[in-house]
């Protein structure tokens, strides 16, 4: 299996999606959005499928989805809470490299608005502090490479993962 694809993973709101489309665009690799693939799967927006199958069982869905891509010279953007379904970072792990876009939790909460309109996934009585930290220790765990986003410009991101990505 050819390990030339990129996978982004972290917070909803880091900018995997966006950050994907333009990492793409300059290394003329495809793109997938993990979320979107499972919108048209389903035929429903993310906290539709949320509502309707609760939090694990959106979670179940998702592996699902990750564990079916295959893909060559592709920018791949997971949702969020890609991280807990440990066969689909495996499937992810063998295709390419795992980079993980970090962001401090106030850069989140500003970014990401009403969260369930975001269709992110909290457990009963779990906020995004809880969240927050219950993922950061996952996405380091399976991520290849780290970038620090904080105040950063999506170019200057997007430079840094090529460049890491061309050495590893």
């Amino acid at each position: 299996m050819n390990k030339n694809n990129i996978i982004l993973i972290g917070m909803p709101g880091a900018g995997k999606s966006t950050v994907g489309v333009v990492l793409a665009k300059k290394l003329g690799y495809g793109f997938v959005d993990a979320d979107l693939v499972i919108q048209s799967w389903e035929g429903k927006l993310l906290h539709e499928i949320i509502e309707e199958r609760g939090v694990e069982g959106f979670w179940a869905l998702e592996e699902t989805v990750g564990e079916s891509i295959e893909s060559e010279r592709t920018v791949i953007a997971t949702g969020g809470s890609a991280i807990y379904g440990e066969n689909a970072m495996a499937h992810y792990k063998q295709l390419g490299t795992v980079v993980y876009l970090s962001l401090p939790l106030e850069e989140i909460r500003e970014r990401l608005g009403d969260l369930t309109e975001r269709g992110v996934t909290l457990r009963e009585g779990q906020d995004l502090d809880g969240l927050y930290e219950e993922r950061q220790p996952l996405y380091e765990k399976h991520a290849d490479m780290t970038v620090d986003c904080d105040g950063r410009q999506i170019r200057e991101i997007v430079e840094q993962i090529v460049a890491g990505f061309r050495t590893a």
